[in-house]
């Protein structure tokens, strides 16, 4: 994440991982047409403090507690 403030979204290591249990169900016989499908369950805040203060802003302490990286 270079030069962004923050950022919300999916956790794209899980993404990865369940895509390759998916494959591996393809792999075994199973019909594509006839997997359900998922949602994305599990988010990560990532939030640049280098950022915020180039800008002048700043984040609440509890935000900055629950966000899953801070960049300093």
């Amino acid at each position: 994440m270079s030069g962004a403030l923050a950022s919300y979204g999916v956790d794209s290591h899980d993404l990865y991982r369940r895509a390759a249990s998916y494959v591996d169900r393809i792999l075994k016989g199973e019909k594509p047409g006839e997997l359900p499908v998922q949602e994305a369950t599990k988010f990560e805040l990532v939030i640049n403090l280098k950022a915020a203060r180039a800008l002048g802003l700043t984040f609440p302490p509890t935000l900055l507690a629950t966000a899953d990286e801070v960049i300093e």
